[in-house]
């Protein structure tokens, strides 16, 4: 009598989708963009608020061209081995400076070997969001670099929340 073998249980979260995280989700993200093919997945935190949620479904896609300034990108964190989506504020050199959009400090120059794709597509409650990564994203990199993109969002006032909002419908 042949032995069944069991699959081993995926970790699934309550919404019924896949649930992984550190190095076993930045395998599988390397694995599907080296095929060529994009990658959705579901943001956590808040390092790249206002512009990327917590929820927000992300799209990565394989880079072309390398990484430009302005740029989302998803990339390794060299200290965790963990994932991470932050802004490109300067390029050179083979190395980007990246910084989360909510962030008053860099993560440090980033080999561009270590960065993964590009955010093509942001989704808020079903809808696509446009704000961060059109034409903008060169001011909100500089903005960023200069330390103040961060005091420019603390208060943010309600004609401004309602005006952000008019330009996700």
């Amino acid at each position: 009598m042949k032995s069944q073998r069991t699959k081993p249980a995926l970790p699934m979260n309550k919404q019924g989708e896949l649930s992984l995280s550190g190095s076993a989700f930045v395998t599988l993200l390397r694995a599907v963009l080296d095929k060529g093919v994009s990658f959705r997945f579901r943001a956590t935190g808040f390092s790249m608020s206002p512009f990327i949620r917590n929820g927000d479904v992300l799209t990565v896609s394989p880079l072309s061209g390398g990484p430009h300034l302005g740029d989302v990108v998803a990339f390794v964190k060299q200290e965790t081995g963990g994932l991470a989506i932050h802004r490109v504020v300067r390029t050179g050199a083979g190395n980007c400076l990246i910084r989360g959009d909510n962030s008053s400090r860099d993560d440090g120059y980033v080999s561009e070997a270590n960065i993964l794709g590009r955010i093509t597509k942001v989704e808020r409650n079903g809808k696509k969001t446009i704000l961060g990564l059109g034409p903008e994203r060169y001011l909100i990199s500089l903005l960023g670099r200069k330390g103040l993109l961060v005091p420019l969002f603390l208060p943010v006032p309600r004609r401004l929340r309602t005006l952000l909002r008019r330009m996700q419908t």
